[in-house]
């Protein structure tokens, strides 16, 4: 495949979407096994799970938008925007099942303070957890880390379209990409985080390194197959 000024722009697009991914994913509240026994803060599954679920929503909504136009930014609103839904949609259901059926409060032993009310957190937490539910601040590191990777995966998704005009090729290579990266920043949380708040947030930059050398590599190698076949 020749690799042209404009095809160089879409392997930089596919890299920006992975390193989007990587990072957003440190914003997601994620608080597997305790979670669901509500004995941490977020959401009651894994990392990879979540960023699966919501960049999967995200390529989707961002294939709708593409077969309507090939603009890219209504096609980048639509996956951002498509994620960021299913993201706030399963933490606020989360949030339904913590306060009316667990009766568990809105609370986080990561800080003593909320960031985004000021209300102080240890009188609300358990003792033996590290807080219960999914408390302001982390729906709205959430929501950022879902329209980030939602962005992330469309930014992957449309160069890949406008290489091979294939939406099952490009969509395979996409969430193949997606995964990686989700992969990445998930052995690098290693376990629970609730959001920027968490102290464990600050290991982002490991994780851009990582992403940002896998993407190139993958990047790579999908606009070559791709753009063969």
């Amino acid at each position: 495949m020749n690799f042209d000024a404009l095809t160089i722009v879409y392997i930089l697009e596919i890299i920006v979407g992975g390193l989007l991914v990587g990072v957003g994913v440190h914003f997601v509240p994620v608080g597997g096994a305790p979670a669901a026994m509500a004995q941490a803060t977020g959401v009651g599954t894994g990392t990879v799970q979540l960023a699966a679920g919501s960049g999967l929503t995200g390529l989707l909504a961002a294939g709708l938008m593409m077969s309507v136009t090939d603009n890219i930014w209504p096609i980048l609103a639509s996956g951002a925007v498509g994620a960021m839904i299913m993201i706030d949609a399963t933490m606020m259901v989360g949030g339904w099942i913590y306060a009316y059926a667990v009766g568990a409060p809105f609370a986080s032993a990561k800080v003593n303070y909320d960031p985004i009310t000021g209300y102080s957190q240890p009188p609300y937490v358990a003792p033996g957890t590290v807080g219960q539910g999914i408390p302001t601040v982390s729906f709205v590191s959430g929501t950022i880390g879902g329209f980030m990777g939602g962005l992330g995966g469309a930014l992957i998704y449309y160069p890949l379209m406008m290489i091979n005009h294939n939406p099952s090729l490009s969509a395979l290579f996409a969430i193949g990409i997606f995964l990686v990266n989700a992969v990445l920043a998930s052995w690098n949380i290693q376990g629970t985080i609730e959001g920027f708040h968490d102290p464990k947030f600050k290991r982002w930059t490991k994780a851009f390194r990582s992403c940002l050398v896998a993407t190139l590599i993958l990047a790579l190698v999908a606009v070559t197959i791709t753009g063969g076949a």
